[in-house]
């Protein structure tokens, strides 16, 4: 494919996520647009919602300086599961109509200090074409599974030891979390041969440890392999989660998070009770599947 060919189009991509005060996220989503820019060739920058540089309105800058007379841009969302970020919060924040009423300010007044108050405005004539979440894929399966095997070689136990597979998702106080979830699992249940279950980290049911003991009590489960299905490492990868499976002490994870969602909200970190071996591998990071996944999406939106 060539390059200049594709910006003829005038169209650039911008991959939008969340943002975190951690370097994790950013260096892995640096990454994901290396890898997707030269599997597109399209110019793409990310765009990050708050935390992290460049803004979506940042992002729109760097692409009207790189591409001549831009006139479309397609916002990708790199988020597996819709939810108010990818249904209100980013179409806002790219002056597009939200596509829902906001549950936490109905009437669209946000306070002034309020993330989608202080950003600013996007300065573009085109088009900008906003797509959905990635979504309970068939191709995600690929990559749990990747990620269980690369678990096992790091097992201590003989081969033949009983394991049990754990997803994990972050949980939502609206169903879009959960349906995502629900969705991901029965299709990765219907391949596994080994029990498998999924939880939630916060907000909705069930949680990680109900499922965890659910699985064992159930199964005589002696090796846990519990997939983190996340993008990016952040706090809740690196910190919320071990500290659930017992990997970190309680003074290490004494901290309150506000993500200035319109909630604040401290988490339930009671470690599970589990004898048995945990194997807790990486979540989906700039996994090249992740990648033809994106690139499929705005291909298609082409």
């Amino acid at each position: 494919m060539d390059t200049n060919s594709k910006l003829s189009n005038n169209t650039a991509v911008i991959l939008v996520s969340h943002g975190s005060t951690l370097p994790y996220a950013e260096e892995v989503f640096v990454e994901i647009k290396e890898k997707f820019i030269k599997k597109s060739e399209l110019a793409t920058e990310i765009g990050y919602m708050k935390v992290s540089e460049p803004t979506i309105a940042g992002a729109v800058e760097i692409l009207k300086e790189e591409v001549d007379d831009l006139d479309k841009i397609i916002a990708l969302p790199v988020f597996l599961a819709p939810g108010i970020h990818t249904n209100i919060d980013i179409p806002t924040l790219l002056g597009l109509e939200p596509l829902e009423v906001d549950p936490r300010c109905p009437d669209g007044n946000y306070p002034p200090e309020h993330y989608l108050s202080i950003a600013d405005d996007v300065d573009f004539d085109g088009e900008i074409q906003l797509l959905g979440s990635i979504g309970p894929r068939d191709e995600l399966l690929n990559i749990i599974n990747k990620r269980i095997n690369e678990a096992l070689e790091d097992s201590k136990l003989d081969s033949d030891a009983k394991t049990g597979i754990l997803l994990v998702t972050h949980g939502s106080r609206l169903n879009y979390n959960k349906e995502f979830a629900t969705a991901l699992f029965e299709k990765f249940e219907k391949t596994c041969d080994l029990p498998s279950s999924f939880g939630f980290m916060e907000l909705c049911g069930p949680s990680i440890p109900e499922s965890i003991n659910k699985l064992v009590d159930e199964n005589d489960i002696e090796r846990l392999i519990v997939v983190p299905v996340f993008i990016a490492p952040g706090m809740h990868t690196t910190h919320d989660i071990p500290h659930i499976l017992g990997f970190l002490e309680a003074h290490e994870h004494e901290h309150h998070h506000d993500h200035d969602h319109g909630h604040d909200h401290s988490h339930d970190l009671t470690p599970v009770e589990f004898d048995g071996e945990i194997l807790y591998p990486e979540p989906i990071k700039a996994d090249d599947i992740l990648i033809d996944i994106l690139v499929d999406m705005v291909n298609e939106a082409l």
